[in-house]
């Protein structure tokens, strides 16, 4: 009787134990969760909602779309479908938020596109809308792209069109579900004349397409007007306010270094997570003046590291030596109306300053003129827009950067002339380079070939084979 006695004693002591120690694990697991959702809402959701509230109001006030386009496409997938997402026509704004938490507001500016809010109030935003006095030129409709719209499609003999347009085709086709490509616009200019352009449903020639990192490109260009046309020198210590002290590790950078991404600032360029990069994007007011202020990792030149927020340093000092009212006009008036672009615009972060590292809006035909001023020397109908000597300056390798890759905000394919796997496309010329951006947005640029291609879409990383899709467009070329 008292063994049986002990055997229950010690039974219940046992399931007493076991019992708490699962609702100690229990508790455990309910606070690692809380935790694991305090630390989501308060670091994560903010990129989630403000990255689709900004989408949303650009693509539909600035990119012409339907909002259920948007909604399904842009904003349809993991982890940006967790949020919410609402049109207000009304102020010509978006909203976006996760399970409620993290609201954010994102508002459209005549000429500046639109804008998300962060540490300033909307009306103070609002009431410093800057004054674009700019005449936006008309192109003929008689006259032959680039001058005009009209675009002519004459494919000379050498050009195999059967294939070329084959290799067109084959990009919009979509063979497999799990790998959509997601193609909305094709050119292929040769000789300065379009041969070939097409667009999937919803899109046209004159549809704007953001150009995400494709802007830096056009921020390089802006640059260089600014050299032409004011001898600035960007071989002297960039000009920043917070860098003039001579025994700041910073003083010594340069306007060349920044344009090579060989500043030694210390930079993350990760989207994924809270970084140097979601931080200046989705939470900072001056986006410019946020980056400027980042640490010196290397001395200038030790390291190559691509960061957005160089970009937006650069933006930052074209302000500063333009002045605000002249800054504002400056793209338009002495780069994209010169050569006839006229879909453009730049957005503007809530100081005013462009995020030339990001939100450059174009039209296909308009990407693909900007690729032709620099195919063409910086020279446009007779008119030097970039200094002698800016493009080859842009398409010289950065000597730090992985396989030779990286002029000056443009990238390259170079790479080892004796190991075509040592280059971004394999299978093109070493001479090609490129803008390019977030979801597979190109502007290819190859003098070997005269030629200039644009490919506009929404493609995950991957799911487009950009190599063959260019070396297919050239293997439709036979001696001329």
């Amino acid at each position: 009787m008292t063994y049986i006695l002990f055997l229950f004693l010690s039974q219940n002591i046992y399931q007493q134990i076991i019992m708490k120690i699962r609702n100690r694990i229990s508790l455990f697991v309910a606070l690692l969760l809380i935790i694991a959702f305090v630390v989501f809402i308060n670091f994560y959701a903010p990129i989630i909602a403000g990255f689709g509230a900004k989408d949303l109001c650009s693509c539909v006030y600035v990119g012409n779309r339907d909002v259920a386009s948007v909604l399904e496409n842009e904003l349809g997938n993991y982890p940006l479908a967790i949020g919410t997402f609402e049109l207000n026509r009304a102020d010509k704004s978006a909203t976006g938020s996760v399970f409620g938490f993290a609201k954010v507001k994102a508002f459209y500016r005549e000429g500046l596109g639109c804008t998300l809010i962060r540490q300033r109030n909307e009306e103070e935003i609002r009431k410093e809308l800057p004054k674009l006095n700019i005449v936006k030129p008309v192109l003929n409709d008689t006259a032959y792209w680039p001058l005009g719209t009209k675009a002519t499609y004459y494919v000379p003999a050498h050009i195999d069109n059967r294939k070329l347009q084959s290799v067109i085709n084959q990009a919009f086709e979509e063979n497999d579900p799990r790998h959509p490509k997601k193609t909305r616009s094709v050119i292929i200019v040769y000789k300065d004349r379009i041969i070939a352009e097409k667009y999937a449903p919803g899109f046209d020639a004159f549809t704007p397409h953001v150009g995400w990192s494709m802007s830096k490109s056009i921020t390089n260009t802006m640059m260089g007007v600014l050299v032409r046309q004011r001898g600035f020198d960007i071989y002297k210590p960039a000009p920043i306010p917070e860098w003039a002290d001579p025994k700041d590790p910073r003083h010594q950078i340069t306007t060349d270094q920044l344009l090579r991404m060989s500043s030694g600032l210390e930079w993350e360029e990760d989207y994924s997570k809270p970084s140097s990069a979601t931080v200046m994007l989705y939470q900072e007011t001056d986006m410019g003046k946020f980056a400027s202020g980042q640490k010196a990792e290397f001395r200038p030149d030790e390291a190559w590291n691509y960061s957005s927020g160089t970009t937006n340093i650069l933006s930052r000092i074209l302000k500063l030596q333009l002045g605000d009212e002249t800054y504002n006009q400056w793209t338009f008036k002495e780069i994209f109306y010169k050569v006839g672009v006229t879909t453009a615009l730049f957005e503007a972060d809530p100081s005013n300053a462009f995020i030339g590292s990001s939100y450059i809006w174009a039209s296909p035909r308009d990407w693909a003129r900007l690729g032709l001023l620099y195919l063409n020397d910086g020279v446009w109908n007779g008119e030097r827009i970039l200094p002698e000597g800016w493009v080859k300056y842009s398409a010289t390798p950065t000597p730090k950067s992985t396989m030779l890759q990286y002029g000056a905000h443009f990238w390259l394919n170079v790479g080892d002339k004796d190991n075509p796997k040592d280059r971004r496309l394999p299978d093109c010329p070493t001479d090609l380079y490129m803008m390019a951006g977030y979801e597979s947005q190109r502007v290819y640029i190859i003098p070997s070939y005269d030629m200039v291609i644009v490919r506009l879409g929404q493609t995950k990383k991957g799911d487009f084979d950009l190599n063959k899709f260019v070396s297919g467009v050239l293997g439709a070329f036979g001696e001329e």
